[in-house]
């Protein structure tokens, strides 16, 4: 049977469901695949794909990255088609995940960013060693798609309809922009899910040179670290590494190298490892911060434009970043503060993140950056429903003992 067959499986469906509402999926969201599912809108989707139809062609979207400035191409199918390649990738992901190397975290049933922290974190000596991080420069729209077939061919190839079918999404040339067909080099399409699973597969042989021989590795789909005892021996994986992605077709990204010495630690993936001790990565610091600047100039504008209050104001940006930072469901990992608070063992980056945000709000409130706007007490941002991150740390610490 193929992995085709089984996207008409309602049980595969079901199961697909589970997996996706147990993790941190908006209500919306989870109502809106629970009703493609209950109305089978996935058969027709099926049935075209069964029947060899051209499969409709993905539209390539300009999105900012990371709430920052610099922007990524995506590309992005119809609603019911990438419904299905979802499940799709999932089953992918799932069959042939014994094939991978234990240093890959991205994308794989049961492992996260977190997982790799954590592993990390509990290897002997650490804070002794040396280490080499680098990110991959646009990873997934520059990998090659003539070096990856062959690796396709190898790894599904005994399911000639799937691999068929992955062929010939991978090899159509044209997408739309603006709603005409376009041709470009597009790579294996960030954004599409059957991304997460080439993304693995085409630098497996990576993952498994350091595997095999026992040096401290990890990836996560384009960022890469590697650990060392020495200085040299860091620059001959750092070399490797890079000597390996030339051989690829991809480059790596000069301004996201990173050389660390013990002393310094390392960060990776959003978290920073230094003496022993985890904590939030300043670069996501700062990247909250400037999230937290850009809502109050916008809040600011909206209340002078539609002559509210400043607590009017304010309610509204405690509203927007309570419910970023700290509302989850009790099963969820995935919100901000489980993502964090789970791994971190030190509250000093939520405390500037803490005196950030009530600035923020002091100066909603009293539209003052002087030292005037600390007329406004701590207990008036209380009154209007702030949540200090520093205390919700210290909740959930004792909630999970």
């Amino acid at each position: 049977m193929s992995l085709l067959d089984l996207l008409a499986s309602s049980e595969c469906w079901e199961a697909f469901y589970e997996y996706k509402t147990h993790l941190a999926c908006p209500k919306d969201l989870a109502r809106e695949l629970g009703a493609f599912i209950s109305e089978k809108a996935y058969l027709p989707v099926c049935e075209a794909i069964d029947s060899g139809e051209a499969f409709p062609l993905p539209r390539r979207a300009v999105i900012s990255k990371l709430h920052s400035l610099k922007k990524r191409t995506v590309y992005i199918y119809p609603r019911r088609e990438n419904t299905v390649l979802k499940l799709l990738t999932f089953l992918l992901l799932r069959k042939y995940d014994g094939l991978f190397a234990d240093g890959l975290y991205s994308f794989r049933p049961g492992r996260s960013a977190k997982d790799a922290i954590r592993r990390l974190r509990r290897t002997p000596g650490l804070e002794r060693m040396y280490s080499y991080k680098v990110d991959i420069s646009n990873y997934f729209n520059s990998v090659p798609v003539t070096r990856l077939l062959p690796m396709l061919e190898e790894t599904v190839g005994e399911d000639a309809p799937l691999l068929a079918f992955l062929e010939r999404l991978l090899t159509e040339p044209a997408v739309l922009e603006r709603g005409e067909p376009i041709v470009e080099e597009k790579g294996i399409m960030a954004g599409t899910p059957l991304s997460a699973f080439y993304a693995n597969l085409y630098l497996r042989d990576l993952d498994r040179l350091f595997a095999e021989e026992g040096i401290l590795y990890a990836r996560y789909s384009d960022d890469i670290i590697v650990f060392a005892p020495t200085r040299e021996e860091t620059e001959v994986c750092a070399a490797r590494i890079r000597g390996f992605l030339a051989g690829r077709g991809l480059r790596v990204n000069p301004a996201k190298e990173c050389r660390s010495d013990p002393s310094q630690g390392f960060t990776f993936l959003g978290f920073s490892y230094r003496s022993g001790v985890i904590d939030i990565a300043p670069a996501s610091v700062d990247k909250l911060k400037q999230k937290m600047r850009r809502k109050t100039r916008a809040l600011k504008r909206w209340q002078k434009r539609n002559g509210l209050s400043g607590e009017k104001a304010a309610r509204a940006f405690i509203r927007i970043f309570n419910r970023k930072l700290l509302e989850s469901s009790s099963d969820s990992d995935l919100t901000w503060s489980y993502w964090y608070f789970s791994v971190i063992d030190t509250a000093k980056s939520l405390a500037v993140i803490d005196r950030y945000a009530q600035d923020c709000l002091r100066y909603l409130i009293s539209d003052k950056r002087t030292k005037g706007r600390y007329g406004v007490r701590y207990a008036d941002l209380k009154r209007l429903g702030y949540q200090s991150l520093v205390h919700a740390y210290y909740e959930f610490g004792k909630e999970t003992k």
